[in-house]
């Protein structure tokens, strides 16, 4: 091994502070070399943690890279910003128009204006074009002079909701890939600042989650990686059945479904593609946030059966007895709690008491032998995963409710594990400060008994050693 990086006086939660030291291996990649006293050797460069815990990078095991980019460009249209009718008007009115003459806004949710339509677009916002994302990410909501543009009639794709007399609504399902298309033509958002944020955050490995990706968007993420805007690794889900992809730090993950609760698929239709997928030899990554969602993913699974790495995106429903079925047909759950402290609330409110303890389970889950990975579904929830695990460990929506039974909180050191487990391998072994584990470590602000403390409140203060 050549000269490496020894990290000096570095926190691991034991009784006294240990030095790390990094170094390249044979194969190219920064590795833990030894941890100890007395490591450094000539040449090394050194970094003092002062006392501080040293941890592994993290993973985020679900998010939308290009999404995220989009979100700097439109106009936040939903909590905590914009609460009220009033307030959504005053921020689509003071909205400045991409260089398309559109306007684009995220974010929504009922409770600030009810269900919008065309008709209460026009009312706000009747001359430029606007289209406003639901915080789901699952609808797009457009007004009359948006719905012209993109030449959107009845009929123009099942996505495209009517009323009573076969007229659009202006609200359309499910359909990005479709409407995208419609749009005036504009290259892929730029990943900068994107990149430089999932670095600052310790994040080096990244599942872009979104399904359907064309050769127009794969290409932008690998162009993005190859371009150093991206510098960790990217495992990717969307990436059609039968595509291969050679990459040196872009790998293709399960082939990602999505099951719609507002268009919800055949079971014949779901086995025929969770088995299609598993002919070409790969797992399948399927979407899940209600229990009638669940009941039909676990019935596919049982006709077509399960391929190891199969895995729930969300899981944001599961019944009592889920924990034990999951665990039976061994697939994986990648979750988000990052969401009850920004929506836990509306959660509770809008779902019957007795189904209050299904919310987003974690805890019931590991205990029944399930593995659990956790992130951040970002830009639709927080990328910042001391958020998350700050949200597993506590499970309180901004109001203080706890949500489920407190036995669904994890521990933080469990939380911070299920972030570092390795993209392509959600239900692998977490990495550790150990010796032969990758390089990448995160030198955290404070001591990790403060980190225990207050897992919301942390910050970090380098990376150090990202390929």
């Amino acid at each position: 091994m050549d000269a490496g990086v020894v990290i000096e006086r570095a926190d691991l939660g034991r009784s006294a502070t240990l030095d790390i030291r990094i170094a390249r291996a044979p194969g190219g990649d920064r590795v833990i070399d030894a941890v100890g006293a007395g490591i450094r050797r000539p040449g090394d460069e050194v970094v003092d943690a002062a006392g501080a815990a040293v941890i592994p990078a993290f993973t985020d095991h679900h998010l939308h890279l290009h999404a995220m980019a989009a979100v700097s460009t439109s106009v936040h249209c939903g909590p905590p910003t914009v609460t009220d009718r009033t307030a959504l008007a005053t921020a689509l009115h003071t909205a400045p128009a991409g260089p398309d003459g559109w306007v684009r806004g995220v974010g929504y949710v009922e409770s600030v204006a009810g269900d919008l339509t065309t008709t209460e677009l026009d009312r706000i916002e009747p001359g430029r074009p606007v289209r406003i994302q639901h915080r789901s990410g699952a609808l797009w909501m457009l007004n009359t002079a948006a719905l012209r543009a993109a030449g959107i009639v009845a009929g123009s794709h099942p996505g495209v909701e009517v009323d009573a007399e076969g007229l659009p609504t202006g609200r359309v399902w499910r359909a990005d890939d479709w409407l995208r298309w419609r749009l005036p033509r504009s290259g892929p958002p730029d990943l900068t600042d994107v990149g430089r944020r999932l670095h600052d955050l310790g994040i080096v490995e990244s599942t872009d989650a979104t399904p359907d990706l064309d050769e127009h968007r794969l290409g932008a993420l690998i162009r993005a990686v190859d371009d150093g805007l991206v510098t960790g690794r990217l495992h990717l889900l969307g990436v059609p059945v039968g595509r291969r992809l050679d990459h040196p730090r872009i790998t293709v993950g399960p082939y990602k479904i999505v099951i719609a609760d507002s268009d919800l698929p055949d079971l014949d239709d779901l086995v025929a593609r969770i088995a299609a997928a598993h002919a070409d030899h790969r797992s399948v990554a399927v979407h899940c946030v209600s229990r009638v969602a669940f009941a039909l993913l676990l019935a596919a699974w049982e006709i077509a059966g399960v391929r190891p790495g199969d895995r729930i995106e969300h899981a944001g429903m599961v019944p009592a007895e889920g924990g034990e079925l999951l665990a039976r047909l061994g697939v994986v759950v990648v979750t988000q709690p990052g969401f009850l402290p920004h929506r836990g609330d509306d959660f509770l409110d809008g779902t019957p008491q007795a189904e209050h303890a299904d919310l987003y389970r974690c805890g019931s889950l590991i205990r029944a032998g399930v593995p659990v990975a956790l992130s951040s579904d970002a830009p639709y929830g927080p990328l910042d995963p001391w958020q998350t695990i700050a949200a597993a460990t506590e499970r309180r929506t901004a109001s203080g409710r706890v949500v489920g039974d407190t036995g669904e909180r994890i521990g933080v050191a469990q939380a911070v594990a299920a972030h570092c487990t390795p993209a392509a391998r959600p239900d692998g072994p977490p990495r550790r400060v150990q010796v032969g584990d990758p390089g990448d470590l995160l030198i955290l602000d404070r001591p990790w008994a403060d980190v225990v403390a207050a897992p919301g409140d942390v910050r970090v203060d380098r990376v150090t050693a990202t390929r």
